[in-house]
């Protein structure tokens, strides 16, 4: 039987860099995934140039049952630690907005240097293989595979979440958790685009394609981001982020002209033009089918003049307040992240260890820990595996 001091289930970001860490300590490390290469979420990541953290990060912007349990392997290793990473390793990067980091060029340099870091650690990597079922011995585990079983003092679970399913996402790390009775959070599509009714996508069908710089609302969370409408429903940055904190049956509400006074505008429009139809106003704020829909919602007929200004509030609320009720989201399919997964309280903030189960860590996107869209995801899975890289 082969013999390790760490067997790491998933060859990701959050399982390579805690194989990275824990090599570099003189431990032995067996990287074990199904795969056929590893880092496959952080090569397609960002457009192929992976938005590999961001400048902003804060415990606000992580949605878990408990929201601070995130921040001791956060404020531990840090944004400002990996950009020094890849600074060391001579891999350029910029900031595109809202403290998003992305690579100058290809993604495939990321990989690329946890690939070399981990074959420097002395870390064994073990592709195209499929872990099973996971036992505890008096000496640590065994963990079944596809090579056969293989023993270790401890054991990390880096196997990811459920989106993205034909990148190879599977149940895994969930079934793992609870064979050791350890309890789960409900888990859901996270960063996902939503979609609407039948009716409703027939009204919206010649707005298919249609983007504005707006924001949307779901619940408490305002996010100012682009938003775009599909053939589906909605999808765009502050859509994708909104959806983090939608649940079903509620509805949405999307400013289309934020930062401008829509009923202002309507108003100088009128005494100046006003001759014109509404739309003809409204189109300067905002894309001209979108102009022509609102218009057609809020039931206006004729010119400006013929407005009052009760008439022209109602078309700007609509402007600022339109409100939506998604009936669902694309699901895991589209999902850039899974919400929920292994409770935090079973977890130990430090090391990322089984509170009942010493050896046994969860780490990166399989824990009840889930970022904003931005590269809050990613540094997630560099701080957590880091933690648990430290003490493995």
């Amino acid at each position: 039987m082969e013999k390790h001091d760490v067997v790491i289930l998933g060859a990701g970001a959050a399982g390579m860099f805690c194989a990275i860490e824990a090599g570099r300590r003189g431990r032995r490390v067996l990287v074990i995934d199904h795969a056929k290469a590893a880092g496959e979420k952080i090569r397609i990541s960002g457009g192929g140039r992976c938005n590999f953290t961001n400048l902003g990060i804060a415990a606000d912007r992580f949605l878990s049952q408990n929201q601070r349990f995130a921040l001791s392997a956060l404020k531990r290793y840090t944004q400002w630690d990996f950009i020094a990473r890849l600074d060391a390793a001579g891999i350029a990067w910029h900031e595109k907005t809202l403290g998003q980091l992305f690579c100058d060029g290809p993604a495939t340099q990321i990989v690329a240097m946890l690939l070399d870091d981990m074959r420097r650690a002395g870390v064994t990597l073990w592709l195209e293989t499929t872990p099973g079922d996971v036992r505890t011995t008096p000496g640590g585990f065994v963990v079944e595979t596809s090579r056969g079983p293989v023993q270790a003092a401890s054991v990390v679970v880096a196997t990811g979440g459920k989106s993205i399913p034909k990148m190879g996402a599977t149940f895994y790390g969930y079934r793992l958790a609870e064979s050791f009775g350890l309890p789960l959070v409900e888990t859901r599509p996270g960063l996902v685009p939503l979609t609407l009714a039948a009716q409703e996508l027939e009204a919206l069908k010649p707005l298919a394609g249609v983007a504005v710089q707006g924001s949307v609302t779901a619940g408490r969370k305002r996010f100012d981001e682009a938003l775009l409408f599909t053939h589906r429903g909605l999808s765009g940055p502050a859509v994708l982020q909104a959806s983090s904190y939608w649940r079903e049956g509620q509805p949405i509400t999307l400013d289309l002209a934020r930062g401008m006074d829509a009923a202002a505008h309507l108003r100088k429009a009128r005494s100046e033009a006003g001759r014109v139809a509404p739309r003809t106003a409204l189109a300067q704020m905002v894309p001209e089918k979108l102009a022509r829909h609102v218009e057609a919602l809020a039931g206006l007929n004729g010119t400006l003049a013929d407005q009052s200004n009760a008439t022209l509030d109602r078309l700007a609320a609509l402007v600022h307040g339109w409100e939506l009720r998604p009936v669902g989201s694309e699901g895991y399919r589209t999902a850039e992240v899974t919400l929920g997964g292994v409770d935090t309280d079973a977890l130990d903030a430090r090391t990322m260890q089984a509170r009942n189960v010493p050896g046994l860590h969860f780490v990166g996107e399989v824990v009840d820990v889930t970022g904003w869209l931005g590269g809050y995801n990613f540094q997630w899975a560099w701080s957590s595996g880091w933690a648990a890289g430290q003490v493995v």
